[in-house]
């Protein structure tokens, strides 16, 4: 989401529709948007990494000239090391990273399939939160 990225730290946020005229070092796909990848390979400079943190639910194009001439770099990452964890922890602990307000939705257990359904249409949620009786 746009604007969920901005408000939790994003330096520039490009939503996936729009024509782009910047040049990044990183980009971070944290969408299974196909057209968000799309976007990253216009978005990003010489020498630049795009990490793709989710991916969408069919193989990416990648312009080959492009990635081989500017020499771009494409890695992913799927899970965290346990330092990585760690790390994450204390900057929550520390409320150093407002992980309260990621929260977009909390439902019961039992309203399981719904919290799917709303992940998977990824339309207004950012994280959905299951809570036991």
């Amino acid at each position: 989401r746009v604007i969920g990225a901005k408000r939790f730290g994003a330096d520039e946020v490009i939503h996936a529709d729009r024509a782009v005229d910047i040049k990044a070092d990183r980009v971070i796909i944290c969408t299974g948007a196909y057209k968000a990848v799309a976007q990253a390979f216009k978005c990003i400079d010489k020498k630049g990494i795009i990490l793709l943190f989710a991916i969408p639910d069919r193989d990416i194009a990648i312009p080959i000239p492009d990635f081989w001439r500017n020499e771009i770099t494409v890695t992913s990452s799927y899970g965290a090391a346990p330092a990585d964890l760690e790390e994450a922890l204390e900057l929550i602990t520390a409320k150093l990273v407002n992980v309260k307000d990621m929260i977009t939705h909390k439902l019961p257990l039992e309203k399981i399939q719904e919290g799917f359904k709303i992940v998977v249409e990824a339309k207004e949620s950012l994280k959905v939160v299951l809570e036991p009786n």
